[in-house]
């Protein structure tokens, strides 16, 4: 039986970049790709940059750090790690993570969907680098979050 899917193949500044969150979102594999099984993110995060403290009601999400360090959040533990660090975030456990310096990770969500929020809450990127900072709209962030299954709960714990 012949897939409907199609085999991609990938290299160097392919992916749809989008600016989110103070981040460089480039959505590598959306789930229109891959038939809503995953998508996979590359995020590239200046130092400092956070996530707000949220779960997940419709996807799990594994991180993969690729550059930089990262402690992530799941309301009982702060797990810090750099390169090649991986964490898997079962959907509906509230969690988050910081980028403690300049760096990059993959994200990949189960099913896709995550995808479809970045691309609504973030905006299309003109160039392939970093958006000037800006305070995010929480209350839009919130309501577009929503859509998606995704609850907001404030910021990190720390």
């Amino acid at each position: 039986m012949k897939s409907p899917l199609e085999i991609l193949i990938h290299s160097g500044n392919q992916g749809q970049p989008y600016w989110f969150l103070d981040a460089l979102s480039i959505v590598r594999l959306s789930g229109v790709q891959t038939g809503g099984t995953f998508s996979l993110i590359e995020d590239r995060l200046p130092a400092g940059r956070a996530t707000p403290f949220h779960v997940h009601r419709r996807e799990d999400e594994t991180f993969y750090v690729l550059d930089g360090e990262f402690t992530f959040f799941d309301g009982k533990r702060k797990i810090t790690g750099g390169p090649g660090t991986t964490v898997f975030l079962p959907r509906d456990i509230p969690h988050g993570f910081r980028a403690d310096t300049a760096g990059r990770i993959l994200i990949l969500t189960t099913p896709s969907g995550f995808d479809s929020f970045v691309a609504e809450a973030g905006e299309p990127a003109t160039r392939w680098d970093l958006p000037t900072p800006a305070a995010p709209d929480y209350a839009k962030l919130t309501e577009i979050a929503a859509r998606y299954e995704i609850e907001i709960l404030g910021p990190l714990p720390e």
